[in-house]
């Protein structure tokens, strides 16, 4: 298998592993993957709001985004805003771990509540990791615990990282 065959295979691998329900997830990843051009000129006002006017090497990696699997988290987000984003992500667990965190969790810094956050979705048995676009922001899903290792293998295959908070 070539390179690039084992880079989409990979991709649909991701796609399918955070939207098991949603084949419109992989075909969007794969579009972004093997037509990036087309991809910005079929997406151009939604990567407009991102500042992409053009083909980026980590434009896979965003098109996760549309469909509530990502939450893009600034370096410096707040902590309210972080707990939003999070709870909106469809792939959220279904027991709530914001029960588990502390009112003083609540003033770290990020990527300290981030880790936190981690360790309070692996006490539900859920885990959140962070892909790597190369950037000062966060962009984390959220996936069962037990399949961490096989998301940062594929990540990998890919071309990208992906990586848990702590674990």
């Amino acid at each position: 298998m070539s390179g690039t065959d084992e880079a989409r295979t990979s991709l649909a691998a991701v796609a399918a592993l955070l939207a098991p329900a949603h084949e419109a997830v992989a075909a969007r990843v794969l579009h972004a993957h093997d037509d990036p051009a087309g991809y910005v000129r079929d997406h151009a006002a939604a990567l407009e709001d991102r500042g992409i006017d053009g083909p980026v090497p980590d434009l896979a990696w965003i098109a996760l985004a549309d469909h509530r699997l990502l939450a893009e988290l600034d370096w410096k987000e707040d902590s309210e805003e972080i707990r939003s984003q999070l709870r909106g992500l469809a792939s959220r667990p279904s027991v709530d771990p914001w029960v588990l965190v502390g009112a003083d969790d609540m003033l770290l810094p990020t990527h300290e509540f981030l880790e936190v956050c981690d360790r309070r979705f692996r006490d539900v048995g859920a885990a959140l990791a962070v892909l790597d676009i190369e950037s000062d922001c966060y962009p984390v899903v959220c996936l069962r615990a037990a399949r961490m290792a096989e998301l940062t293998a594929l990540a990998a295959r890919a071309g990208f990282t992906a990586q848990g908070f702590g674990a």
